[in-house]
């Protein structure tokens, strides 16, 4: 049996969706509404880069929410735990978002450019929704937009190489997450030291979609000395680093964490008189040891790997979820995150994981799997 799945105009294609097409992209996904790539066809050859060299990734679909106005910075607070104090321009913080309940609802990186403007670089989710409400139910002076800005990471070992070679040698001294408003060329973007790996590197923020071919092509040619290839975020090297991805490890469909759950405890500000959104959810949270832990798991055997989340059993009882399983090549094992009941965290020799029909014995390891 075949089938075809049609795909209509909301699905948007990225600045760089032609550049990527024509270098031999074999798969997309869909974040943010849009297309982003899943790999170019040797996933091998893409961990590989990543891991001693250097890749180049189309991440558009990681969209900005961008805070304009007076306002702005009295928003920003608003919508997040983590005290933004101190906070100076040209400088991001990983951000956990909650709702009034104290839920996760994104954990993106906020880029402050100035008083009156900031990003938000979200995860997947419709966040300036959430945004626009509160600001108009606040009555606040701040404008919600989308802005034209188009993600372009560098990622690796040799990805500063690359980035000196595009900007100079002083890109060197960036501290992480710092960014700056930049050119190449006349291509306007704003140069960020960040990406979602280990690995180190850079992420372009494009200014002007109309330009994406353009900045590719700039990029592949600086790396080309150092044997730069497309690819996309690798699951497998964010799973043996440990990072987080919220539409993975925090939200899937009724099950929701909270960010003492996932360890985001330290970034929550619960001293200060600070207002934020979930703030008296999170204080009652607070006051009680987390329900559940974020936990790492080794598994027995070669499984088939499911594309979404499996429970993680103890002596028949459910007692978890794991959220993503890969194969790790550099462990030469199965590994993968998931959440489960505190009590168990530091304690279980062992979980059973019931993968179509079969059931796989699991033991818990340490976070990051590699460091």
């Amino acid at each position: 049996m075949s089938f075809s799945i049609g795909i209509g105009p909301n699905i948007r294609k990225s600045a760089y969706f032609d550049a990527t097409v024509r270098d031999g992209v074999r798969s997309f996904s869909v974040y943010n509404h849009m297309y982003i790539p899943a790999h170019f066809g040797d996933p091998d050859a893409e961990y590989d880069r990543l891991l001693s060299g250097v890749a180049m990734w189309d991440v558009a679909a990681q969209r900005q929410v961008q805070l304009d106005g007076p306002d702005a910075g009295r928003l920003a607070q608003y919508l997040t735990p983590r005290n933004l104090g101190g906070t100076r321009p040209g400088q991001g913080r990983y951000v956990p978002l909650c709702d009034h309940d104290g839920w996760l609802i994104n954990d993106p990186v906020l880029l402050k450019f100035d008083e009156t403007r900031y990003w938000l670089s979200v995860a997947d989710s419709d966040i300036h929704l959430w945004a626009s409400a509160i600001a108009r139910e606040k009555g606040w002076d701040v404008h919600i937009t989308e802005p034209d800005v188009s993600p372009l990471a560098i990622q690796g070992p040799l990805a500063m190489d690359v980035a000196a070679a595009l900007f100079g040698d002083e890109v060197r001294s960036m501290r992480p997450f710092a960014f700056v408003e930049t050119s190449l060329d006349g291509i306007p973007l704003v140069l960020a030291r960040s990406g979602w790996s280990k690995q180190g590197g850079v992420e372009l923020y494009l200014k002007d979609a109309t330009r994406g071919s353009e900045l590719w092509d700039k990029v592949k040619g600086a790396g080309a000395p150092f044997g730069i290839g497309p690819g996309a975020p690798n699951d497998i090297e964010r799973i043996e680093s440990g990072l987080m991805s919220y539409g993975a490890d925090m939200r899937w469909q009724d099950h929701r964490a909270t960010p003492f759950e996932m360890g985001f405890g330290p970034l929550i500000d619960l001293e200060s008189d600070l207002d934020y959104i979930g703030r008296a959810a999170l204080l009652r949270l607070a006051g009680a040891p987390p329900a559940r832990r974020r936990v790492g798991l080794v598994v027995e055997g070669a499984p088939p790997l499911p594309g979404h989340p499996v429970p993680l059993m103890l002596d028949c009882e459910t007692v978890g979820t794991v959220s993503e399983l890969v194969q790790s090549r550099r462990m030469g094992k199965t590994i993968g995150l998931g959440l489960i009941r505190a009590d168990l965290a530091d304690s279980a020799q062992h979980f059973d994981l019931r993968i179509e029909d079969s059931i796989w014995r699991a033991e818990l390891h340490p976070i990051p799997f590699i460091r």
